[in-house]
């Protein structure tokens, strides 16, 4: 059967190059009907000498014959080689082509395209050449010229594609491509047949997380095929051949997981355990033919370090708040009481307005202890640290403690042998004790009286770990206890309780900052407390302390330092720059230290404060700058004015800690601190003590 050129390659507007021996053979019939013109010309030369010899010269007649003789047989040979030769096989090559199922074409080595199928257009193109950006392609079809077989890659749309080049005959290479499209592989690749496990493999079965084999497609219903040993150390010894999963699970669990199941959500889910309720686990679930594996991992004490970070993060974030609500209050505060000096200053003892007055600075007094209660908890309160003897300390306020119990509350003290040193502030270490003891205290009289304990003593880390500790490594820690035989802590509570204002007492009887002042002084001091309390069996709060250990000096003698006195006369004289953004705080202090004498350059931020300090250089007695303000602080405009200064005493006001920006002076002489809020009496003390020193 023949197949026409036209229909090989030609149709759905693809071009098929006409062949190169129909070429060659154009050019030799051209050659040949040329040498045919030629050869008649010369038969008809001799046929005119013959003639015009004669019939009768027997030469002429026989070269006329011959001539004659010769004419038809190149007549004959002409006529033969005129004829078209069809090339061998290539019908037989572009029906092969066609009947291939993957993209395929004809071509030569230089490129050339003779015919291709379907597929190929579809994938290539209707080029007529080949891609010159392939893979190698060219190399390949040289490689199958020479060797009768090459590969290589080509683009194929906006993928490449390997292909195959093998020889055909001689100048003729079948090109295929034969690695389909990912999409058309896969759709092509026939399914995974996933095996029904006998057993658990070696890996699950040493595993240290539970394993189960579970025969059945649904977990929770299915029965234990096989567990390796870890299962039942996590979820209770009823994990055991023959036993349901579901029935290690609490129902809850089981009714979550099997809804998150029905909703196509991937495992792992988080289960309660049925006979283990302290411990949690992630369950996850692997399809394994007709049956099921499920693995459970223990993530009780995983699912503890994030509550405790995220507790950790909560009251970092809530002392941010308290710290910063602090400050603000502070300059109100002393906004307040630097007005009530002055009021007081004109209405005096015996004067109708005083007692309302007296009255209203009371209050502020107790706003301000307020506010330094949120700033403890919000560590950013003004402390002073001393080496503490531990043992010493709580032995001389424990005469105090006994005076805040009850009649029906007793007090136990217990004090370890070999107690450390530890560094923190004094006043605040026993505030943060009372704390508890008041606590407790109010804890065993509302369960009828009891035992309130207190107990010191030195701990290893490991001792500290069993105690509850889950801080850093820090060695040896000072412990200091205060237990109780109360009724206990609620656990939905316990993770409140040292937060700001949160209180279980009624109305009236606590003001929920007990705690929260306890928390920061703890973490202050750079240490840690923990809660340990079940409901009807007590509840005891344990504070941790890094131990001091003193360093070894050689003792020198020491000139003996008079006391400063202090200023009785408040008045003075002298240039005070004075540095605050709070208008209400600048503007009452400058106008109560300019009546006691001083001459007072009142500037609102760091940017005026510097551009004064620069018009009065040399003739500013004593700089008084708050901390915190818009653009400029004050450590920075101390850096910046200090060559208008030149060595005039610096005095920072603030309502945050000295320790907060004290590393930003370094290299600083000639600075002091004094905390908000602020009063006259104070202040004006203050300045006359600065003044009189760098005199």
């Amino acid at each position: 059967m023949s197949v026409e050129p036209q229909k090989l390659g030609l149709e759905h507007g693809f071009h098929m190059a006409e062949p190169r021996n129909a070429i060659a053979k154009a050019g030799f019939d051209v050659v040949r009907l040329g040498g045919l013109l030629f050869f008649l010309l010369a038969v008809g030369f001799a046929a005119t000498m013959a003639f015009r010899a004669g019939p009768e010269t027997l030469a002429g007649l026989l070269l006329l014959v011959g001539l004659a003789g010769v004419a038809f047989i190149g007549l004959i040979a002409f006529r033969g080689g005129a004829r078209e030769i069809p090339l061998a096989g290539e019908a037989e090559l572009a029906q092969l082509v066609q009947a291939l199922d993957e993209p395929a074409a004809i071509c030569v080595t230089d490129g050339l395209i003779l015919a291709a199928n379907a597929a190929w257009r579809e994938a290539v193109g209707s080029a007529r050449r080949l891609p010159k950006n392939g893979g190698g392609l060219f190399a390949a079809l040289s490689d199958a010229r020479k060797g009768g077989r090459g590969e290589g890659r080509m683009r194929a749309g906006k993928a490449e594609r390997q292909a195959t080049i093998t020889l055909m005959g001689p100048d003729r290479l079948l090109l295929r491509l034969v690695d389909a499209p990912a999409a058309k592989a896969a759709a092509a690749a026939p399914a995974a047949i996933v095996q029904t496990p006998a057993a658990l493999d070696a890996f699950a079965a040493a595993s240290p997380f539970g394993a189960a084999l579970l025969d059945g497609v649904d977990p929770f219903a299915a029965p234990i095929l096989e567990a390796n040993p870890a299962l039942a150390a996590i979820a209770g010894e009823a994990a055991v051949v023959g036993a349901a999963l579901g029935a290690l699970i609490q129902p809850e669990s089981v009714a979550e997981a099997v809804t998150s199941l029905a909703a196509g959500r991937p495992s792992p889910f988080e289960v309660k355990l049925a006979f283990r309720p302290d411990r949690t686990a992630h369950l996850y679930l692997a399809p394994a033919g007709e049956r099921t594996v499920a693995y459970l991992v223990d993530v009780t004490e995983h699912k503890k370090m994030q509550l405790q970070l995220a507790q950790r993060n909560k009251m970092e974030a809530i002392g941010q708040l308290a710290g910063g609500v602090a400050h603000d209050f502070n300059n109100l505060l002393t906004a307040i009481q630097l007005r009530l000096d002055e009021l007081l200053l004109r209405h005096s003892l015996g004067d109708p307005s005083y007692d309302g007055l007296t009255e209203i600075r009371q209050t502020a007094v107790r706003a301000a202890d307020l506010v330094r209660q949120l700033l403890t908890f919000s560590r950013k309160a003004t402390i002073q640290r001393t080496t503490l003897d531990l043992g010493e300390l709580v032995s001389n306020f424990q005469v105090l403690l006994r005076r805040l119990l009850r009649e029906d509350v007793k007090l136990e003290t217990d004090y370890g042998l070999n107690l450390p040193l530890v560094r923190a502030d004094k006043a605040q270490l026993e505030n943060a004790v009372m704390n508890l003891v008041v606590n407790a205290r109010d804890a065993v009289h509302s369960n009828g009286g009891g035992t309130v304990k207190l107990r010191t003593a030195r701990v290893s880390q490991a001792e500290a770990i069993g105690l509850g500790y889950t801080g850093p490594p820090v060695g040896e820690m000072a412990l200091i206890e205060v237990s109780d035989d109360g009724p206990g802590i609620a656990p939905e509570v316990k993770d409140n309780i040292f937060e700001p204002f949160f209180t279980t007492k009624a109305v009236g009887e606590g003001t929920g900052l007990g705690l929260a002042t306890v928390y920061g002084i703890v973490k202050q001091s750079d240490g840690w407390i923990i809660v340990d309390s079940q409901l009807g069996h007590g509840a005891a709060f344990r504070i941790f302390l890094p131990v001091y250990i003193p360093p070894i000096t050689v003792e020198t003698p020491v000139a003996p330092v008079r006391p400063k006195p202090v200023a009785r006369d408040l008045s003075g004289a002298g240039r005070i720059l004075f540095v605050e953004d709070e208008e209400s705080v600048r503007g009452i202090a400058a106008r109560l230290l300019r009546a006691r004498g001083y001459e007072v350059i009142e500037a609102a931020d760091g940017e005026e404060a510097l551009a004064l300090a620069e018009q009065h250089a040399g003739t500013i007695d004593l700089m008084i700058s708050d901390v915190i303000m818009p653009g400029i602080d004050g450590p920075t405009l101390l850096k910046k004015a200090r060559v208008f200064l030149g060595s005039a005493p610096v005095m920072f006001i603030s309502g945050y800690a000295e320790s907060e920006f004290s590393d930003l002076l370094e290299g600083e002489t000639g600075v002091s601190f004094l905390p908000k809020p602020l009063n006259i009496q104070t202040l004006a003390e203050r300045v006359k003590q600065q003044l009189a020193s760098a005199a």
